[in-house]
């Protein structure tokens, strides 16, 4: 029996893990990329602009360098500041003093400055001082830092909504320490903390661009360049926006499929 169409263009939401029908999503994901596609026709056609998209071609090149750059660049200080923050949100629930309060500093010192003045501080004064003239490598060490702090508060968060019953459970067994987070904590936290995860890697994305106050040829340095060359402005900024969407896009539906995989540690 063919859906009848208020079944198609309405459902309940589903909090049990169950998948939407197949048509249901395609109609959905449809009508919502229709509505959006006329409003930016519509703002597009109201816009008096001369279109020289000839102009921008000619460094497409230069384009996908500083598309690639930003993909390593984003890839390594997502892999630290994930570590950072796991090792900073561990540190916090640590019986050595000084190691609990120096991970708090660390986070409330990054947290409560801006990323551009980090950037400028860890580059010209602190890798300055070490000898480490690398650019790249301490761009990826201050975006793995700045969105380390922010990924401890989410981990600890995620921590410490484990019910205190579970960990009592957990002593009552024998279980050490190390086993009771692998065992009893950390599957419960993995699900719960995917949302905000990936919120925050799409944002260490984005502020990978600051990186351009240093000399870092990533990508929106380079169609900052492309677009004094050219005079372009709306050509060569639609591109960064594509380029920006086709590396946040796939850590957004990675987090849906983890989410569902671990739907059962809730």
């Amino acid at each position: 029996m063919p859906p009848r169409w208020p079944e198609i263009f309405f459902a309940r939401s589903k909090g049990n893990g169950e998948e939407l029908p197949l048509y249901g999503r395609a109609v959905g994901i449809g009508v919502a990329f229709l509505l959006l596609s006329l409003i930016f026709c519509f703002a597009f056609s109201r816009l008096q602009y001369g279109w020289d998209w000839g102009a921008v071609y000619q460094y497409r090149h230069k384009f996908l360098t500083g598309w690639l750059v930003t993909l390593a660049i984003s890839a390594a200080a997502l892999v630290a500041s994930l570590i950072i923050g796991l090792c900073a949100a561990l540190s916090q629930r640590s019986a050595f003093l000084p190691l609990r309060y120096l991970g708090k500093i660390y986070i409330e010192l990054i947290r409560g400055t801006p990323l551009l003045v980090q950037i400028l501080v860890f580059f010209y004064v602190v890798a300055d001082a070490f000898g480490i003239g690398n650019r790249y490598l301490v761009g990826a060490l201050t975006l793995a830092l700045f969105a380390g702090s922010y990924i401890s508060e989410i981990i600890r968060a995620g921590i410490e909504s484990v019910g205190e019953s579970q960990l009592e459970s957990a002593r009552a067994i024998g279980l050490t320490m190390r086993q009771t987070y692998r065992y009893v904590i950390f599957p419960q936290v993995m699900r719960r903390i995917l949302p905000p995860l990936a919120g925050q890697f799409a944002s260490l994305i984005k502020d990978s661009s600051l990186l351009s106050i240093i000399a870092v040829n990533e990508f929106t340095l380079n169609a900052q360049e492309v677009n004094a060359f050219t005079y372009s402005t709306m050509e060569s900024y639609l591109p960064l926006a594509v380029g920006y969407l086709a590396l946040t896009l796939p850590i957004s539906m990675l987090s849906r499929h983890l989410e569902r995989r671990y739907r059962y540690a809730s």
